[in-house]
């Protein structure tokens, strides 16, 4: 979760030609990126000489990663990345990009058990020396893994700071795990799924500082039967749309396994545990409901 800004590549990479129709912030955004790549791999061949002289090795902020380049998450959004995913030590954290391992020991020594996965091997033994100097090895572990390659289910929290397009490309074995599963990333998006929660670090950050949280929503779509009505449910991530009998419902969404709808007046709260849900009903006609998938 250490890892971030820019895609990069220790090989040459071609930046194409500004398109007419692309914006000025566009153009300079490749701009940035090109030299990005140069600073990235020039500091990428200091480290790894510097590595094979046999000296201690120590990363540089921007060098060059399989995906991205490396840039520390600021401690005081760590904290805050915990905060928000509601972190406690019954939980189970898997980092992604680990780095230096930061995130994975400061996890640890709130009494999580924690696992970083990082493609970079001396990264990796630099996260296990550090946790062994924080004392928390025993909880605080990592593997040299790639992320598009590794299991993530038995996690009830991964933290991560990638680009846009490797979350994007992540989402769809994310919403795989199960419901209630937190994610949280620092400050970039996941395609068009949106945030549950975001918040933002003011203190001991100047770059990188705004957390965002998902939550693992339960699958709702579909039909079901309640009470002698159907509630017909469509799903996009967290929202849903609908009916229940001929009446459209409104501010329907699930998080995690809890879901919320309101029909009329009448607002519906409940949770779905696979092919049944209840809850109870309130305003309207106060009472319970249960739905069973048809």
């Amino acid at each position: 979760m250490d890892i971030v800004p820019m895609r990069a590549s220790t090989t040459p990479t071609r930046v194409p030609a500004a398109d007419a129709g692309w914006s000025g912030r566009a153009r300079a955004g490749l701009a940035i990126f090109a030299g990005v790549l140069l600073v990235a791999t020039a500091l990428s061949s200091v480290a790894q000489e510097q590595s094979n002289k046999g000296g201690t090795y120590e990363p540089q902020v921007g060098q060059a990663g399989k995906d991205v380049v490396w840039v520390p998450t600021p401690q005081s959004l760590v904290d805050k990345m915990l905060e928000i995913a509601k972190a406690t030590p019954k939980d189970y954290l898997i980092d992604l990009g680990s780095g230096d391992g930061r995130t994975v020991i400061t996890a640890a020594k709130k009494g999580l058990t924690a696992h970083g996965i990082e493609y970079n091997p001396q990264m990796v033994e630099l996260a296990q020396k550090n946790a062994k100097a924080a004392g928390v090895s025993d909880k605080a572990t990592f593997a040299k893994a790639d992320i598009f390659e590794s299991d993530f289910s038995k996690a009830q929290i991964i933290t991560m700071f990638l680009l846009p397009w490797i979350n994007e490309k992540l989402a769809p074995k994310l919403l795989e795990l199960p419901p209630g599963t937190r994610l949280v990333s620092n400050t970039f998006q996941m395609g068009d799924w949106q945030a549950d929660e975001t918040a933002t670090v003011t203190e001991d950050c100047t770059n990188y500082c705004k957390a965002l949280l998902w939550i693992v929503p339960a699958k709702a779509g579909g039909t079901w039967q309640l009470g002698e009505a159907e509630l017909k449910l469509e799903q996009k991530y967290q929202m849903l749309s609908g009916t229940l009998g001929p009446t459209a419902i409104t501010d329907a969404r699930v998080l995690g396994t809890d879901v919320s709808f309101t029909v009329g007046d009448a607002k519906y709260t409940g949770k779905i545990e696979g092919a049944s849900m209840s809850g109870t009903i309130a305003g309207g006609r106060n009472g319970n409901w249960t739905a069973t998938k048809k």
